[in-house]
């Protein structure tokens, strides 16, 4: 079942930069699928679009099923300083005027999901890197959204944390459920995480490719060393090349 898709949008700014030129896309129910390309490539754009935090200069997002709850997590946590990691992921509840003994409950389960437990009264400054996005995370999913939207969240995380985050994010994803949209430009990190990739061009941006990955989860480091992910790997640095080239 799809749960939205983007048809024919374009995005051009005030200074003239044509970010995206008819880029078009389906994301199915409980999918998780990464957008694959190039840094500048309208990715971002693409994905901001979708949350109805830009909008499009034409075309359309079109929810077959009515508009869902989303969650965005952004390149960088965005956290408050001035408030706990429970503060930082209670927020979205306390603006949507739950009371506090339950926005709190839900915030601490929340960051039990994602490996935070016990960190409830520590503060960003406190934070590793990880740590961090891992509560960015959290306050993306403690309103319970049916929708992921996730732009190169690891990107400035060393190599090590990234593909520990990548684990917790696919046992969280297969654990709950919901649909995943991650944005990235690592072809390794895409076939990693993902039942499908859409390859965009280089700027303005659109859908060149889509490649299915249907190697089975739970995915574990075993699958980074293997052939089939080598091969993968491989296809998805081909495509990738060719949109570039476009």
């Amino acid at each position: 079942m799809r749960l939205v898709a983007a048809r024919g949008v374009s995005k051009v700014f005030a200074n003239g930069v044509r970010a995206l030129d008819g880029a078009s896309l389906d994301v199915g129910q409980g999918e998780f699928l990464s957008v694959l390309g190039p840094s500048g490539c309208g990715k971002s754009t693409l994905l901001r679009i979708v949350a109805g935090l830009t909008p499009p200069s034409a075309g359309a997002i079109e929810w077959p099923a009515g508009k869902t709850d989303l969650g965005f997590v952004f390149q960088e946590p965005t956290l408050m300083p001035w408030a706990t990691a429970l503060g930082n992921v209670a927020l979205p509840l306390r603006l949507g005027g739950v009371a506090r003994g339950e926005r709190e409950a839900r915030a601490a389960d929340a960051l039990g999901h994602v490996g935070l437990a016990g960190f409830e009264h520590t503060w960003p400054r406190e934070l590793s890197g990880g740590m961090k996005m891992r509560v960015s995370i959290a306050r993306a999913l403690v309103t319970a959204p049916r929708l992921l939207l996730m732009d190169e969240p690891f990107a400035a995380l060393d190599e090590i944390t990234r593909h520990r985050l990548n684990a917790d994010l696919l046992a969280l994803w297969e654990r709950t459920g919901f649909t995943v949209v991650f944005v990235t430009h690592s072809v390794f990190e895409s076939v990693f995480l993902s039942q499908r990739i859409a390859v965009m061009a280089a700027r303005p941006g659109r859908v060149l490719s889509e490649i299915a990955v249907d190697a089975p989860y739970p995915r574990t480091a075993a699958f980074r060393t293997s052939a089939d992910y080598a091969a993968r790997c491989r296809l998805a640095s081909a495509q990738l090349a060719e949109a570039m080239a476009a």
